[in-house]
């Protein structure tokens, strides 16, 4: 959180996340993943998030991209994509 409150304080166009959840327990996650829910909404800011738990990612954008081996296989909304049968069988574990 430090991390990214450091980032805002430049006041940034693009706010990009590597892995903002890694290692962080379960509800320390879903607070990082409400926090940049409101960082996007609430300050109108383009937030590029390299994620993955990809439940997560897919649940919090409005556009994804799915790479598998450094290449694009999938894209579109997030929640189209969590939808998705492939996904949902090659990432989800459903």
């Amino acid at each position: 959180m430090v991390a990214i409150g450091r980032a805002l304080m430049a006041q940034p166009k693009l706010l990009l996340l590597d892995e903002p959840s890694l290692g962080l327990a379960p509800k320390m996650v879903e607070e990082i993943a409400r926090i940049v829910t409101d960082i996007s909404r609430e300050g109108g800011l383009s937030i590029l998030l390299v994620e993955q738990n990809a439940r997560m990612a897919l649940r919090l954008s409005d556009f994804a991209y799915v790479l598998e081996r450094g290449r694009i296989v999938l894209s579109g909304p997030g929640t189209d994509l969590l939808a998705s049968e492939f996904v949902q069988k090659a990432y989800l574990g459903v």
